[in-house]
């Protein structure tokens, strides 16, 4: 037997072990590809490859009285996925420990998994510590963060930082961004290990450069007050940015604050404006009040003193109903990180019962500082709602859209839609625009979406102009236009929004409505896939493998594949299967190559299904 047929036999038996384990084994250690090496069981293997699985199991049965591992293994995997016996993690669970008692790394990572979330065994955090501390022994790094983070929780342990900095060391000498970053943040807090910002700055700057948003805040911390690294404003909000674009909400509000100031960006008051607002939504205190300051000195165009007013934190000791609900707003997340949100929603209700019913129904509908509850929200929507608050009738349109504590009707969504649309609330408008679109509680027309959708793009909501760019790109409800499509999405882009960054940057690959530019098609597919847009990912990724527009890579393109294809991507799990298979910017793995064709196959893909047929799987 040649060595790609041994290796395809091998990977099928355990192909699935890394994409189905679960919670914590979702990112733990993959089966090694000789878990089950070619000797006295190959006959057991061969059997369970042609689906043979009563043979298989028969073989395995008999090995396993002899305590052969790798059968016990094999015997743990039908039962697992229930091939040849009825499916059950008890049985699971009991050949995994007989394997994990001979000392077999990856059984002994399983059971960790197991006890973690009670999979066929009686949940126990203790159980699971004792598993991934064998397995962490043996150096596998990702058990060493798990362990880690348990010490530094007292989870199934008794807390202990010097414990918990001893592993995060050890998994983050092996370029765990976890780990690092954690490692860190002993370091800047002195837990466990000798305070000191030098080593902080170290590990932060390791985990930030992988791409971690908690690491790249902290960094921009570090550069800003210039701790255990030379002070640098420009570094500052280059992090600051990094983590902000990927929804990091202490990030956002700091990134405000170097546009407001100019200290490392160029001074901009709607930038600030922007970013403070994102962090404001978010529920952050001094965004808010500096959202609030920002447009009552009318630094930002077109906004009014009332709106400002809905920002502002005053103090708590103002008795008036709008001083109630607005500390309210600041106490969901406050700068520092502590949070009181009891404490938002008694304020909320005091001011509801002066007449703000929107804002405690917003408490409910999202369960802040109270149990969640959308019949309680519908409640308060419903009153705000009917003396005329537009924020109160889209949220109760969005209720009614998605049968949120009322029975589901497109068409009471689309009356409370068309009343806020109508007092020229933008999100209320690009809502109607896509029941239009999608012909949800009315007659499906795109003319009627393209008006809604204009009207709230032309108030810079972001979602608007993005699907008004679609629609001018498609030329539906409007004549064909890439120019026009270009413009919108050029406007979309300037609020950070993934989705126009993409189209943007296929516009620039294919020149449709911008002149063709391979070098900015892949600038703005860059940003889009750094926040974690599959399609920008998967076609940055292209760029890397075909040299369009950056230096030829294949390691940056199965950097880009992998991160599409572990969200689902199936033309990105293609191409990941590929590069397993040729070698190409990873080291050769039929059996990641095969778990990757597997995957997208499973979705259709027919390329993917091919290669599997080629590969006599």
């Amino acid at each position: 037997m040649n060595i790609k047929r041994f290796l395809c036999y091998i990977a099928a038996v355990f192909i699935s072990f890394s994409t189905t384990l679960g919670m914590e084994t979702a990112k733990g250690i993959e089966v090694e590809e000789n878990i089950i090496e070619e000797n006295n069981i190959d006959e057991a293997k061969k059997a369970y490859n042609n689906q043979d699985y009563k043979k298989a199991l028969k073989i395995a049965r008999e090995l396993a009285e002899q305590n052969d591992a790798e059968a016990q293994i094999l015997i743990g995997v039908c039962y697992e996925y229930g091939k040849g016996v009825e499916q059950s993690y008890t049985e699971a669970a009991k050949w995994y420990t007989l394997a994990a008692e001979q000392g077999v790394a990856d059984a002994q990572y399983i059971l960790g998994d197991y006890y973690a979330n009670g999979k066929g065994v009686e949940q126990s955090y203790t159980e699971a510590v004792k598993w991934y501390t064998m397995v962490a022994e043996q150096g596998d790094a990702k058990a060493q963060n798990i362990l880690g983070d348990y010490y530094a929780n007292g989870k199934g342990v008794a807390l202990s930082y010097t414990e918990a900095v001893k592993w995060y060391t050890m998994a983050a000498e092996q370029e765990v961004a976890d780990a690092q970053y954690h490692l860190g943040d002993c370091y800047a807090n002195g837990k466990g290990v000798g305070q000191s910002y030098t080593e902080a700055a170290k590990w932060f700057t390791l985990a930030a450069e992988q791409g971690l948003a908690d690491a790249q805040h902290d960094l921009g911390v570090c550069y800003a007050k210039g701790e255990g690294i030379g002070q640098s404003y420009t570094e500052a909000a280059k992090w600051f940015t990094l983590a902000a674009e990927q929804g990091h909400i202490a990030a956002q509000y700091k990134l405000g604050l170097c546009y407001e100031s100019g200290e490392g960006v160029e001074q901009s008051h709607n930038e600030a404006v922007r970013w403070f607002t994102l962090a404001a939504e978010q529920g952050m205190t001094d965004a808010q009040r500096n959202l609030g300051t920002s447009r009552t000195n009318g630094k930002e165009v077109g906004q009014t003193y009332a709106e400002a007013v809905e920002w502002y934190t005053m103090t708590v000791e103002q008795e008036d109903a709008d001083a109630q609900h607005r500390p309210g707003n600041g106490n969901q997340n406050s700068s520092d990180g502590k949070k009181s949100q009891t404490e938002t929603v008694e304020w909320y209700t005091m001011a509801a019962e002066q007449g703000d019913e929107y804002r405690l129904g917003l408490c409910y509908y999202l369960g802040n500082g109270v149990e969640q509850s959308y019949d309680e929200a519908v409640k308060w929507f419903t009153l705000a709602a009917e003396q005329e608050d537009a924020n109160a009738q889209n949220g109760l349109g969005n209720c009614y859209y998605n049968g949120h504590g009322v029975e589901q009707s497109y068409e009471e969504a689309i009356r409370w839609y068309t009343m806020a649309a109508e007092q020229g609330l933008a999100d209320a408008q690009c809502n109607l625009g896509t029941c239009y679109k999608r012909g949800h509680g009315v007659e499906q027309s795109y003319t009627e979406a393209v008006k809604w959708y204009t009207l709230a793009a032309e108030q810079g909501d972001a979602k608007a102009q993005n699907s008004l760019g679609i629609c001018y790109y498609l030329g539906k409800g409007v004549e064909k236009s890439y120019t026009e499509a270009a413009t919108w999405h050029t406007l979309a882009v300037k609020q950070g929004m993934p989705e126009a960054q993409f189209y943007l940057g296929l516009y620039y690959e294919y020149g449709e409505g911008v002149e063709q530019s391979y070098t900015e098609a892949v600038k703005w597919y860059t940003l889009a896939a750094e926040q974690g847009l599959v399609q920008a990912q998967h076609l940055l990724g292209n760029c890397y493998y075909y040299a369009k527009g950056v230096e030829k890579s294949y390691t940056k393109a199965v950097k880009w594949y992998t991160l599409a294809a572990e969200q689902g991507f199936a033309p990105a799990q293609y191409l990941l299967g590929n590069c397993y298979e040729l070698g190409k910017g990873v080291k050769q793995s039929y059996t990641k190559a095969i778990k990757w064709y597997r995957t997208a196959a499973e979705q259709g893909h027919e390329e993917a299904k091919k290669e599997l047929e080629i590969l006599g799987l």
